[in-house]
């Protein structure tokens, strides 16, 4: 894929830097971060700023993105998912369906991207790569989707032959996989999930429910850095 804005790879002695969109509580920009990363994360929802580790700005992701996606070396765009979960089939909501618009505002700032989603959000995505926990060591699975302007490739992904304890229950011997989705849970679940899925810092049940493997973005940013690296130089 091209960018009309040309790739440049980060000025010597800096961290490259990633706008997080929909950034939520932050498990995509800690794996950016531990991928060598400066993050600064966007929401609608100015609570998440309570658990974003990271510079937070509260505010609209794609109008953010339009005003200042140029500032950044790769953005990343995880929006909501809720239109393409069951969600819909029980309570009768409508939801936003951002994805491409959140494609096409990226691909107008022309900096590499990536977005995420769940797997039922397949069809509107270009070319995904499914990430699930095992293929990072974590005890769970979690498949998620992300589409990527630059090559990204998956590690192996094993059979799911671990049992998995049941939705709000901890890991047992018999059961040592958790199940990760939302509910009225307990503080000693939330805190055993939380660490099962590398976010430690998120303190509440539902940010811990709807957060991402930071693992997941460690791998894709490491993979953009690559991609960076081989950048040519361009004149500021």
């Amino acid at each position: 894929m091209t960018h009309p804005t040309p790739i440049r790879p980060p000025r010597a002695g800096t961290r490259p830097r990633v706008l997080d969109l929909f950034c939520h509580r932050g498990g995509m920009a800690m794996g950016y971060h531990l991928a060598g990363f400066d993050v600064v994360g966007v929401d609608l929802d100015a609570s998440c700023a309570e658990e974003y580790p990271f510079t937070f700005v509260h505010g609209d992701a794609i109008e953010y993105l339009l005003a200042h996606g140029h500032e950044y070396d790769i953005v990343h765009g995880s929006p909501p998912c809720q239109a393409y979960t069951p969600l819909n089939a029980y309570n009768h909501k409508i939801y936003p369906d951002l994805i491409a618009p959140t494609r096409t505002a990226m691909q107008a700032i022309g900096r590499p991207y990536v977005i995420e989603n769940v797997e039922a959000a397949r069809p509107e995505m270009v070319n995904p790569v499914m990430l699930c926990g095992p293929m990072f060591g974590l005890r769970m699975y979690r498949h998620r989707l992300f589409e990527a302007s630059f090559p990204l490739a998956p590690p192996p992904h094993l059979a799911h032959v671990a049992r998995c304890s049941r939705n709000g229950y901890l890991p047992t011997p018999e059961r040592p996989f958790m199940t990760i989705t939302g509910g009225r849970h307990s503080k000693a679940w939330q805190r055993a999930a939380a660490e099962a899925m590398g976010t430690p810092w998120i303190t509440t049940i539902r940010g811990v429910c709807e957060a991402i493997p930071p693992a997941y973005a460690k791998h894709i940013g490491q993979a953009a850095l690559a991609m960076l690296a081989q950048a040519p130089e361009v004149a500021a």
